[in-house]
């Protein structure tokens, strides 16, 4: 199977996964907030695509990301089962599936952006790549913070669902603090692996 055999499958498999997940979810309304970015990046990806082909990699980590997204759209995040099963088995005290999520949200985006960086010769590899990524990570951490914190101030009653706090008061934080363990732990695990793909499209740029 071609790259492009495997992300058209891909395609076809999150848009697939990403009805599912709307079926019967427990709130259609928190379900569409929890996805949009899905509905954000699908089509730029498609769009994007014959200029600018990202790794497979990449693409896969988009597509797990993607993923856990669409599960806690479909139950949201204090009710998928997961998190239950994580709680019960470590004897938690509350469900933690949104912070698989948030780790997420450090984790993907950070090698999103290594790619971009590298491929358009924008830095090389060294601490301040590693550096700058990291912190746009934890921008984008604080900035999905803020719209949260708007979205809980227009739904009023309907907050608790899409903010998943479950009465921790920390829970900004806490959430900020994954996603930037989640930008330094893909760089640090992924990024040999990274660039033996990437030499394959840009070895100009690995030097």
């Amino acid at each position: 199977m071609t790259t492009l055999h495997r992300q058209f499958a891909l395609l076809i498999l999150t848009c697939a996964l990403l009805a599912l997940s709307s079926w019967h979810a427990f709130d259609l309304g928190v379900w569409a907030m929890e996805v949009a970015p899905v509905f954000v990046a699908l089509p730029l990806l498609v769009i994007s695509h014959r200029r600018f082909e990202f790794t497979p990699l990449v693409i896969t980590l988009i597509f797990i990301h993607a993923c856990i997204l669409m599960l806690g759209g479909h139950y949201t995040y204090a009710r998928v089962p997961l998190g239950f099963w994580m709680q019960d088995l470590f004897d938690l005290h509350r469900n933690h599936y949104d912070r698989i999520g948030h780790l997420a949200q450090g984790f993907v985006p950070a090698m999103v952006a290594r790619e971009l960086l590298l491929r358009h010769g924008v830095l090389k590899r060294g601490a301040w790549l590693f550096t700058l990524i990291t912190l746009s990570c934890l921008g984008i951490s604080a900035l999905y913070e803020l719209l949260e914190w708007g979205a809980a101030v227009s739904l009023g009653s309907g907050a608790d669902e899409f903010l998943a706090t479950q009465g921790d008061q920390w829970d900004t934080q806490s959430d900020m603090f994954m996603a930037w363990m989640g930008a330094m732990l893909a760089q640090t695990l992924l990024s040999r692996w990274h660039d033996r793909q990437l030499a394959v499209k840009s070895p100009s740029h690995l030097a």
